[in-house]
């Protein structure tokens, strides 16, 4: 989304939820953001602690979920949604939000199946594969659970 600087990446959420809480008039992906950020009340206390969210780490052995990672697929999977891309995308996330009935829900059923094909794309050191991660997709919508 910005690249490798991780500081320069949290700035732009803390920016955007910044200006969100202040109403201030935001850019496409900040309003993409600070939507995104208000799905996930969990978070909103870090970021409104601006030092600690900018230097707080989050390793994997840890156990504790990146809320930056987390919240930058949410985003990825709606440019996705957005840009009607990989082709079959929006069907197969309608057919879960008609199942589960809940637009959350149903992108987090979603993350599960990106988070797996970006995992496998960079052990195998490949281009995400949208084969497969249509296929994970179909098979979510259609047993109801990933």
């Amino acid at each position: 989304m910005f690249g490798r600087d991780r500081r320069a990446l949290r700035q732009v959420f803390l920016v955007a939820w910044r200006k969100h809480r202040e109403r201030g008039a935001l850019a496409p992906l900040e309003k993409i953001i600070a939507d995104v950020i208000g799905d996930h009340p969990e978070y909103q206390r870090l970021l409104e602690n601006e030092d600690r969210a900018l230097e707080h780490d989050y390793p994997a052995e840890s156990g504790i979920s990146n809320p930056f990672l987390h919240m930058g697929m949410h985003i990825a999977l709606r440019e996705q949604l957005a840009a009607r891309r990989p082709a079959g995308v929006n069907e197969l996330h309608q057919a879960l939000l008609t199942q589960l009935g809940d637009a959350h829900e149903a992108e987090h059923w979603m993350l599960e199946c990106l988070g797996e094909t970006l995992w496998r794309a960079q052990r195998n050191g490949t281009a995400p594969d949208e084969a497969l991660y249509l296929q994970g997709l179909g098979r979510a919508a259609k047993m109801g659970a990933i």
